[in-house]
């Protein structure tokens, strides 16, 4: 596990996976450590993966300064992986939340990236957000499931202020609610650091109209990943965010919630891979 300090003297941890070109990997959650990516459903046979745990989660140190836990404060931890793996221009994928970090990043080092897949990102950096009215689209799509009629109406209510979040309505984050979803589900709570979490996307976080401008300058290919039954990102809000990057392209997996790689493992590595590999 290489470990190494960050420019504040914060103590970060990756977690190496697999074999050939190295691919950084930056979690979601928001602030979830990496275990729960995996090996991204066998992405591992094709790209060495680093997947960072980013600070205060996972094997990663507890910054002196909780403020730092703001997405755009972790930029420059980006860069020191980067600088810590010798690479001049790295293929990076990030996952929902780390989406938000990772588009950051590649506004201010548009030159350090050579490929970035964002995988049902969360487009908050460039002023996109996801709607109720998106997540319940989504989840109607859902309506011949088992588990709806008592999903459906505590989802609703979370969403709309008047209910508390509950467990009942997770199987719509997944597109298949099997023994794989529900262990992965499980372990959330666990993985996750709420304090830094509450922190991650607040006020001053994202300026996205200085973002916008900055991707101008970035020539690296660019995959968005979105999920045909993900409310967050629907796949319509994520065609959206592709237009922020000069050299996108969108490709939506059928059956897939918000993580893909569980839904369908095959088709996942087999787009993704493709998408690095090009």
């Amino acid at each position: 596990m290489p470990t190494f300090t960050a420019g504040d003297g914060t103590r970060l941890a990756c977690h190496v996976r697999g074999e050939g070109e190295p691919l950084v990997v930056l979690p979601g959650g928001p602030m979830r450590a990496s275990a729960y990516i995996g090996d991204l459903g066998g992405l591992a046979a094709h790209r060495r993966l680093i997947l960072l745990d980013l600070r205060g989660t996972g094997d990663s140190g507890v910054p002196a300064d909780p403020a730092s836990y703001r997405c755009d404060r972790q930029v420059e931890d980006v860069e020191t992986v980067r600088a810590h793996l010798g690479l001049d221009r790295m293929d990076l994928l990030a996952h929902s939340a780390g989406a938000s970090l990772a588009t950051l990043y590649a506004a201010a080092r548009p030159h350090r990236v050579r490929r970035l897949a964002l995988i049902t990102g969360n487009p908050s950096a460039l002023g996109l957000r996801t709607t109720p009215e998106d997540r319940l689209a989504a989840a109607r799509l859902r309506a011949a499931e088992p588990w709806f009629g008592a999903a459906y109406p505590a989802f609703a209510a979370w969403l709309d202020g008047t209910g508390d979040f509950d467990e009942v309505f997770m199987p719509f984050f997944y597109g298949r609610w099997d023994d794989t979803a529900r262990a992965h589900d499980a372990a959330g709570e666990e993985q996750t650091n709420d304090e830094a979490a509450a922190r991650y996307f607040a006020d001053g976080a994202f300026t996205p109209e200085a973002t916008r401008a900055a991707l101008r300058a970035l020539a690296a290919p660019v995959l968005l990943y979105a999920g045909a039954l993900d409310g967050g990102p629907a796949p319509a809000l994520v065609r959206r965010a592709a237009e922020a990057y000069p050299n996108a392209e969108v490709t939506v997996q059928p059956g897939a919630g918000h993580y893909p790689w569980l839904d369908d493992p095959a088709e996942f590595v087999r787009r993704t891979a493709a998408f690095l590999d090009a």
